[in-house]
């Protein structure tokens, strides 16, 4: 990244906030030397926080924001409600092109709802998506949605599909990449209406990746293709059994070296592969989710996590932006038969589905 780059920062959002965003916000210039970042929150308390960091504050400009969007708000509260938070704030200088990208460790459902709101959907997008990078036994591999809407038709699926090779393209450096439809079974029979729908339509249709098919749960770990695509409802049940089985396998291994004096001295040996092994399953290094098919950038950042992981969700973030991710979303929409919505219907009708 040569240009400069303007990120805004949801300073409140979060369980850590605000102190974990702005420490994540130090990091992140370190890594990012062209980025500068808008902070919207509590003037007063972001104030001395940012001060606390060398060199911090030449990078940020702090922006008050009145209201803080709580937990317990609803969506439609956030949106309407919330006009004045710290969250509505950084997504407005977005939508305002202040900003670039916006990021955020808030509610998900409030800060999807009022992206959406704000920044509208792109050509030829019906519904966004959260994507996300999981590791595999391959590298790494996209997985869309995984949370944004939990029932979805066939075009939402197969524009998940085009969405996340795009992604893919920009975060993983894939020239081609293989694109798979989570399903119960690998078989032609298997799965809902819905899914094969999805699966005829992007068998037919002449796409800039390869289609690979069906795949399963346990392909997602073995990274059988570089792009995953369900539903909002399944794709978030992966993440947070994904993280849950990551947090259980590196307990489970702290307990086992510990054991006995033979596994203590083994884990003394073997310190180096072991410290490798829990960076690489460390959730914080795959922190920061964007929401697909918007007219912006936003980034949602886990809600829990510390300053090492808001870094890595504002890295996120530069790297969608200087890839110029919606831009190609767009060319691609525009190339395939997906971007002509009655066509899709019609042929989604044909499979018994109504989209």
């Amino acid at each position: 990244m040569t240009a400069p780059l303007t990120i805004a920062l949801d300073g409140m959002g979060g369980d850590q906030a605000p102190r974990m965003v702005v420490a994540g916000a130090n990091l992140a210039r370190k890594r990012f030397p062209n980025a500068n970042f808008l902070l919207f929150g509590d003037e007063p308390t972001l104030t001395p926080m940012v001060k606390r960091f060398s060199g911090l504050a030449e990078r940020v400009t702090i922006e008050h924001a009145d209201e803080v969007v709580l937990d317990e708000d609803k969506p439609s509260v956030a949106m309407r409600q919330r006009r004045r938070s710290s969250m509505r704030l950084a997504i407005d200088a977005v939508g305002e092109g202040r900003a670039a990208a916006m990021v955020s460790a808030g509610d998900t459902g409030a800060l999807m709802a009022t992206s959406k709101l704000v920044l509208k959907t792109l050509p030829g997008i019906g519904r966004p998506a959260i994507v996300g990078v999981f590791p595999t036994q391959r590298g790494e591999s996209v997985v869309l949605d995984l949370g944004a809407k939990v029932d979805c038709s066939a075009r939402n699926l197969c524009e998940f599909a085009v969405m996340g090779a795009v992604f893919a393209r920009a975060a993983l450096g894939v020239t081609n990449p293989t694109v798979g439809l989570l399903n119960v079974g690998a078989e032609a029979l298997k799965g809902n209406d819905t899914v094969r729908s999805a699966a005829a339509i992007l068998a037919e249709s002449d796409l800039p990746f390869t289609f690979h098919g069906y795949v399963e749960g346990n392909d997602i770990a073995a990274g059988t293709v570089d792009v995953f695509v369900t539903d909002g409802f399944t794709g978030n049940i992966v993440l947070k059994t994904a993280e849950g089985t990551a947090r259980l396998f590196v307990d489970f291994l702290r307990r086992a070296l510990k054991r006995s004096m033979s596994s203590r001295i083994g884990a003394l040996l073997a310190r180096s592969a072991y410290r490798a092994l829990r960076e690489q399953l460390d959730p914080r290094r795959h922190n920061g989710a964007m929401f697909l098919g918007l007219n912006g950038i936003a980034i949602k950042s886990h809600g829990g996590t510390d300053a090492i992981g808001f870094a890595n969700a504002i890295g996120v973030a530069v790297d969608t932006a200087v890839q110029g991710c919606n831009t190609r979303i767009v060319e691609e929409l525009q190339r395939i038969a997906l971007v002509d919505s009655a066509s899709i219907a019609t042929r989604t009708d044909t499979n018994g589905v109504t989209s």
